[in-house]
C-alpha cells in the first residue's frame, strides 16, 4: 500500500497546477476574507490555512470512501478481473487530465459538470459560512469547499475505485489531498503572484507530460504484484 500512497501523493503534488486554476481563487479570496489581525499573526494565520485545507481533504476521503466501498461490492459480484478494469478507468481518466493541464485536451473540463448539480446546493451553505472568524468555521467551510467539481479530483477517485476498499479509498484520497496542499496554501498565502507564476504554459505542459507519465502507475504495481 506504500506504493498507493506515494502515488497519490504524486498525483496530487504534480497534478496542483490544475488545482490552482480551479482552487486558487477561493484560497486567495479566503486569505483576504480573514480579519488584518489573524493575517499577521503568522501562526494563527497557519492554523486558518490548515483548517481549511484539513475541511477540503476531509470531505475527498469520505468520498473516496463511499467509492471504494461501492467498488467493493461490485468486485464482490464481478469477479476477480474488476480491480484490473477500474485501475485501467482510473489511468485513462488521469491522463485524459495530463492533457487538460497541457493544455491539449480543453473539453475534458465539460467533466466536472457532473459535480455540478450536488455544487449548486453547496455553494449557497458555503457562502453563509463567510466571513470565517474561527477555526471551526475554516473547517466548516473546507468541508464544502471539498465538493468543488474537479476533474483531478474525479480521476483520483477513480484510482481509488481500484482499492475495493473503504479504508484504503480514503487512505488514498487523503495522501492525494496532502499532494496538493502545498501549492494551495502558498498560494494563499502569497495569493495571485506565485499562482499566476506557476500556471505559466510552460509549467503546465511539464506538469501535464508528468500527470500523464504517472497514469499507468497502479496498473503496473498490480501486474507487478503491488496489490
Amino acid at each position: 500500500m506504500l506504493a498507493e500512497w506515494v502515488t497519490a501523493l504524486l498525483i496530487g503534488l504534480v497534478g496542483s497546477t490544475h488545482c490552482l486554476g480551479m482552487c486558487g481563487g477561493i484560497a486567495g479570496a479566503l486569505t483576504y476574507s480573514l480579519d488584518p489581525a489573524t493575517r499577521e499573526s503568522r501562526w494563527r494565520f497557519l492554523v486558518f490555512k490548515l483548517a481549511y485545507n484539513g475541511g477540503r481533504i476531509a470531505s475527498y476521503m469520505l468520498a473516496g470512501m463511499l467509492v471504494a466501498a461501492g467498488a467493493g461490492m461490485l468486485s464482490a459480484a464481478a469477479g476477480a478481473t474488476a480491480p484490473m478494469v477500474m485501475s485501467a478507468v482510473g489511468a485513462v481518466f488521469l491522463m485524459a487530465v495530463g492533457l487538460h493541464i497541457g493544455g491539449w485536451w480543453p473539453q475534458f473540463a465539460r467533466i466536472e459538470s457532473i459535480g455540478r448539480p450536488l455544487w449548486r446546493r453547496l455553494e449557497p451553505l458555503g457562502r453563509r459560512m463567510l466571513p470565517v472568524r474561527k477555526p471551526w468555521q475554516a473547517l466548516a467551510f473546507g468541508l464544502v469547499w471539498g465538493w468543488l467539481p474537479c476533474g483531478l479530483v474525479y480521476s483520483a477517485l477513480a484510482y481509488s475505485l481500484s482499492t475495493g476498499d473503504a479504508m484504503r479509498g480514503a487512505l488514498f484520497m487523503a495522501f492525494f489531498g496532502l499532494g496538493t496542499m502545498p501549492a494551495l496554501i502558498t498560494v494563499g498565502l502569497v495569493a495571485r503572484g506565485v499562482g499566476m507564476r506557476l500556471r505559466t504554459p510552460g509549467i503546465r505542459r511539464a506538469a501535464g507530460v508528468l500527470v500523464v507519465l504517472l497514469a499507468p502507475m497502479p496498473l503496473l504495481m498490480m501486474h507487478g504484484g503491488g496489490h
